[in-house]
């Protein structure tokens, strides 16, 4: 197998993706294995790791491409070590978690599906989380925090912030 170009991550990386294919690529429908597998050793899917994988199994880019577009588990930018994401789902929209997305993106200069420069954080969407009864909800990993107001935002992130220092 051909290696990686220089965006392909390190060479931990790179003999652990390359185990994964050659331990699956046998099995019939491996791909999605594959996928997850990846996805897991890098933290997202770019380029260069699908058209790795595609090499790998003698499947076409495009082939590679419309599952890891087709099914939204997968990434296509990598994620924050601080992975938020905030509920739009009815309940949270309607007490205005628009508000309070808007204030994340506002505090961390990065839009939804962004992560920052220094990979401390990203910012997603979901749809609902379960906790409709706390609504507008946020969660950041798999910390839950609810009743939010814009207000309440930085210093729940400023809280990460100073963790990391």
């Amino acid at each position: 197998m051909e290696h990686c170009e220089a965006k392909c991550g390190t060479a931990e990386q790179e003999k652990a993706l390359e185990a994964v294919i050659e331990a699956s690529r046998s099995t019939p429908g491996c791909l999605m294995h594959i996928l997850q597998e990846a996805q897991g050793i890098y933290g997202y899917l770019p380029m260069a790791v699908q058209k790795k994988i595609a090499e790998g199994l003698g499947k076409s880019l495009s082939e590679v491409y419309g599952v890891v577009t087709f099914y939204s588990q997968f990434s296509l930018k990598p994620k924050g070590k601080n992975r938020i994401s905030v509920c739009l789902g009815t309940a949270c929209y309607v007490k205005g978690s628009d508000k309070v997305l808007e204030e994340v993106e506002k505090e961390l200069g990065i839009k939804c599906g962004e992560c920052t420069e220094d990979g401390l954080f990203s910012i997603d969407s979901c749809r609902c989380v379960g906790a409709c009864g706390l609504a507008p909800v946020m969660m950041i990993g798999d910390e839950v925090y609810g009743r939010l107001t814009p207000d309440k935002v930085k210093g729940i992130l400023d809280s990460y912030k100073e963790a990391t220092k």
